[in-house]
């Protein structure tokens, strides 16, 4: 398809854009709804012709012809839905009292009443606000959400929202983390084949004991240690020889933004673009933390015919 107009939300550093790119498809147009400045600012400097609309919450102001719009994407915050999160979903607390948002009209009515929300994971509903308004202006419109591992209450509440089941694709098929994701798409979507891609094939240096990466998140800059390795199971570590793998190490390190991009799959050109961008190592591992895994990404597209 060689014009396609993409409305992508929490669009962050741009996955999306790449994994389009990744497929042979440079949008006509690509309209991004962010509002964090760092990953704002690797967009424009990789994809300068991103158009940025800012927060999803003004969607009504955005100057946009809505029958255009090919297709709508991005992953609503996930704070709400995560076991960290204690799964309180979209909930809100209104009087002290701690409200079930679990519809739309629930929601319209909560913000009316001036509840407030528990965590950022409210803005699902505005995900769904945009592509029901979306749908009366072109009944075709390809949508994707993605969200993390969530309870079945959680699951049940978005697939009836979307009106489409999950499809539920662990990244450790196509990289070397395991990044466990649900992913809602109104075209059907099989599960990519295992590249047998293992974590020291991401590596600059060092050794590890394990062939997938943890999960890396928003938080893996700030490091960890041998005890959150070994006995929590979280913040990747890489050692400097098999005997240096243990509980009681000294010699360790975090994994580096160039491996933390490579575990999402952001190809080469693109680590490249990034890091000479002028933003900081937190900076960039807080935004690579919050992306996407882009051959995801690449594999779901990909199986959705756009003519």
């Amino acid at each position: 398809m060689d014009i396609m107009k993409v409305l992508s939300l929490f669009d962050g550093m741009s996955c999306g854009q790449i994994a389009l790119n990744n497929i042979g498809i440079e949008p006509e147009i690509y309209y991004a709804s962010e509002v964090e400045p760092d990953p704002i600012k690797v967009t424009q400097h990789v994809f300068p012709n991103t158009i940025q609309l800012g927060s999803v919450t003004e969607w009504r102001t955005w100057d946009i012809d809505w029958s255009t719009i090919d297709l709508v994407m991005g992953g609503s915050p996930c704070q709400g839905f995560s076991s960290s999160g204690r799964h309180g979903g979209t909930n809100a607390t209104l009087d002290g009292v701690e409200i079930i948002v679990n519809s739309l009209p629930m929601y319209h009515a909560i913000k009316a009443s001036g509840g407030e929300f528990l965590s950022h994971s409210h803005l699902f509903w505005v995900f769904v606000e945009i592509v029901e308004h979306v749908k009366k202006y072109n009944p075709n419109v390809r949508y994707m959400l993605e969200n993390v591992k969530m309870s079945k209450v959680n699951l049940d509440m978005i697939t009836t929202a979307l009106g489409v089941d999950p499809v539920f694709i662990d990244s450790a098929l196509v990289s070397a983390q395991s990044r466990q994701r649900y992913y809602w798409c109104n075209w059907k979507v099989e599960q990519p084949e295992d590249k047998g891609i293992v974590l020291a094939d991401i590596l600059e240096s060092g050794v590890v004991d394990r062939d997938k990466s943890y999960c890396i998140d928003a938080n893996y800059g700030k490091g960890g240690n041998p005890n959150h390795y070994f006995n929590k199971s979280r913040r990747q570590l890489v050692f400097p020889s098999v005997a240096d793998c243990n509980l009681n190490s000294v010699n360790y390190r975090k994994l580096t933004v160039r491996e933390c991009a490579r575990l999402q799959t952001t190809p080469e050109y693109y680590i490249y673009k990034f890091l000479n961008s002028g933003m900081s190592n937190t900076q960039l591992y807080k935004m690579l933390g919050n992306g996407f895994t882009v051959e995801v990404i690449r594999h779901i597209l990909s199986c959705n015919e756009w003519t």
